[in-house]
């Protein structure tokens, strides 16, 4: 069998992968990446990048139909999902193009085919075994589905509603978490009827309550249905469409069933369990330090458990590639990670909901601060909230430790606000710093105002 060798063997080219051998590779180490698909992974081909392509051309759809608002005589004639498409797929070939371009400056090798790792330090392809002084695991994740829910035909997952050619009439979205938010975000917006079935209280369950039920306000006033608190029971289908049950007795019709119940980590059949890797429900379990319990075996990304986010795997690899490298990064920090749900009006936290830093600090201190007060959310006519969560009772010193913003576009302010939490900062801290006027970021330094006594366009 041949065998070739490397400082660092990388199974999986997303953005874990692929940030790991840029990294390692910028460190001057040796790198072997393989990757059965494309490079840049789920992110790029099937998720974050091609997604948002969608939501901007219903963004730029809702801007045609609205634009009387504006004193602006625009009309929609309707959505052409071929151009939707193309558009979608230059955006995606594009910084394909550029990761390519970007991995052969870098003189990493890249071995194309299906990898399994052998242990303790290789990844076999195509009878050929590539052996690493240390190896990095980053196979990502896949959509999931439910026991017993078969895909196909007109059940389908964000793999396939990427794919259509047309804007179907009517959809059921089981799952209200990230995916299924913006799904049916883009398919309203496209025009369609779309329900929302989410087992659980709430939509977009893992934020904050507050954000949860703003979405759910400017949801009905889109004319998005949701479901909550209700489970999914069957579905029937046929070539006029999908007949879903719940199991509140309840029947919804639609063309279309899609499948968003989150994503599973895609570690099956690629030889960790059988090399001796620690795993628990299919995840590869790892320290802080993403050390797996193979000596110089590391993991990264969708299989880690945590966030699934692909920034979280790429700063995972970057970490990794300087742990490898020698330079003792400091250790990531989840909960400082920046969270951004894409769907109109956009969700956008850092740090702890109020419950959860409500059960680690004991008292805290919450503000709202309403975009009602900030001039430039007035121009895009965007309604939401900027809410801060302090530890600490009021009136007791205590650093921010929860950031939640829901409104048009807030997920640009994110970057501000990961550096509140991450900086440990206080409402002191904040208030003293000048935020451009008018922009969406002054309601940042706003809500910072109030947080620390001193409110202008807020109520403390």
């Amino acid at each position: 069998m041949a065998d070739t060798s490397a400082d660092i063997v990388i199974l999986g080219g997303g953005s874990g992968g692929y940030a790991c051998a840029l990294r390692a590779a910028e460190l001057g180490l040796s790198v072997v990446l393989i990757e059965k698909d494309k490079l840049g992974g789920t992110c790029l081909h099937r998720g974050c990048i091609p997604t948002k392509a969608l939501l901007h051309a219903a963004e730029i759809a809702d801007s045609a139909r609205g634009g009387d608002a504006f004193g602006v005589k625009t009309s929609l004639e309707g959505i052409d999902m071929t151009g939707v498409n193309a558009y979608r797929d230059g955006v995606v070939s594009r910084l394909y193009k550029g990761l390519q371009g970007m991995i052969k400056s870098k003189k990493i090798t890249v071995v194309e085919g299906e990898g399994t790792f052998v242990g303790p330090n290789s990844v076999e392809v195509d009878g050929i075994r590539h052996t690493g002084r240390n190896v990095v695991l980053a196979t990502g994740s896949y959509a999931k589905s439910l026991p017993g829910l078969e895909l196909g035909g007109r059940v389908i997952t964000s793999d396939q509603a990427l794919e259509l050619d047309y804007v179907p009439d009517r959809v059921v979205v089981l799952g209200g978490g990230v995916i299924g938010v913006e799904f049916a975000s883009v398919w309203r917006s496209f025009g369609a009827e779309v329900t929302i079935v989410e087992a659980l209280p709430r939509l977009v369950p893992a934020e904050d309550e507050f954000l949860s039920k703003q979405l759910e306000r400017a949801f009905r006033k889109r004319g998005i249905a949701y479901k909550t608190g209700v489970r999914f029971s069957g579905v029937t289908q046929n070539d006029a469409g999908v007949s879903v049950s719940l199991e509140s007795g309840e029947q919804l019709d639609a063309d279309l069933l899609l499948v968003a119940v989150g994503r599973g980590p895609s570690t099956s059949g690629v030889g960790y369990e059988e090399a001796g890797v620690a795993m628990d429900r299919g995840f590869v379990q790892t320290d802080d330090l993403l050390r797996t319990n193979l000596p110089n075996v590391y993991a990264v990304g969708d299989i880690v458990p945590g966030l699934q986010l692909a920034h979280r795997g790429f700063q995972q690899g970057i970490f990794v590639a300087e742990q490898i490298a020698g330079l003792d990064p400091t250790p990531i920090d989840e909960t400082g990670i920046p969270r951004v749900t894409y769907c109109e009006p956009e969700v956008a936290s850092v740090g702890l909901t109020e419950a959860a830093a409500a059960e680690k600090y004991g008292a805290v201190q919450t503000l709202v601060y309403d975009l009602g007060g900030n001039g430039k959310s007035q121009i895009l006519k965007t309604s939401g909230a900027v809410k801060l969560v302090k530890a600490g009772a009021k009136g007791e010193d205590g650093p921010v430790v929860g950031v939640h913003l829901v409104g048009a576009r807030v997920g640009e302010l994110i970057g501000e606000a990961q550096l509140i939490y991450n900086w440990e900062a206080h409402a002191e801290d904040v208030a003293p710093l000048i935020h451009a006027h008018p922009t969406q970021n002054e309601a940042l330094g706003e809500a910072h105002l109030a947080l620390a006594g001193k409110p202008l366009h807020a109520h403390a």
